[in-house]
């Protein structure tokens, strides 16, 4: 068994179902922050060609994966399916976000650590999977039986 397998088998093992109601709650909070980004990309626009000389090409791709991410990984965190795929999108946005929002730390400190304590969350459910309260575990329920 690898790293990365006896990782998983861990998380799968030692995960209580009260982290299934917190793993709901970020998904749906992450549906809210992308429908929210969608509403005021434009000052997304403005922040980033402020920092980095990127064209507008470049800002448009990249507002719309931060859309898709944090709506369609928002809900596949809340439902439970495909967790680990989900987190491994939200965590270049989570990073790009914590970089962004330090340069005005002073203006938006409590977006600094929104950002950081969702950047762990899903670190932490990109570690311990899914639960027992997922579609994901109901897959596996079904394919033992």
């Amino acid at each position: 068994m690898n790293n990365l397998q006896r990782l998983e088998h861990w998380g799968e093992a030692h995960h209580p179902k009260y982290m299934d109601i917190l793993r709901m709650a970020l998904g749906i909070f992450l549906i809210l922050k992308g429908v929210e980004f969608a509403q005021g990309s434009s000052n997304f626009s403005e922040l980033v060609s402020r920092q980095l000389p990127f064209s507008g090409l470049v800002l448009l791709l990249l507002s719309h994966y931060i859309i898709f991410a944090h709506i369609a990984g928002g809900f596949l965190l809340a439902v439970g399916l495909l967790t680990r795929v989900a987190c491994i999108a939200q965590i270049p946005i989570l990073l790009g976000a914590l970089i962004f929002v330090s340069w005005d730390v002073l203006g938006h400190l409590s977006g600094f650590f929104m950002t950081f304590i969702v950047l762990v969350l899903v670190v932490w459910f990109l570690i311990i999977g899914s639960g027992p309260w997922s579609i994901d575990a109901a897959i596996d329920r079904e394919a033992r039986q």
